[in-house]
């Protein structure tokens, strides 16, 4: 699994960070900061949901 984020769309929901915290933050503008682009199995889930949940799109999560 790959996860990126696009920060020129992010409109700061911050459901990414809210849904996988040790994945994603949100600088101090509240834009995405991909923590771990790599997840290991136990946040692979929440990164997936948090995908699910942006509503920009901004972030992406790759098989």
């Amino acid at each position: 699994m790959k996860v990126t984020a696009d920060r020129t769309v992010c409109v700061g929901a911050g459901m990414c960070a809210l849904t996988a915290p040790a994945v994603f933050d949100q600088d101090e503008d509240g834009i995405v900061t991909v923590l771990v682009a790599e997840p290991d199995d136990g946040d692979r889930d929440a990164a997936r949901e948090a995908g699910f949940l942006c509503p920009s799109g901004a972030v992406k999560v790759e098989e």
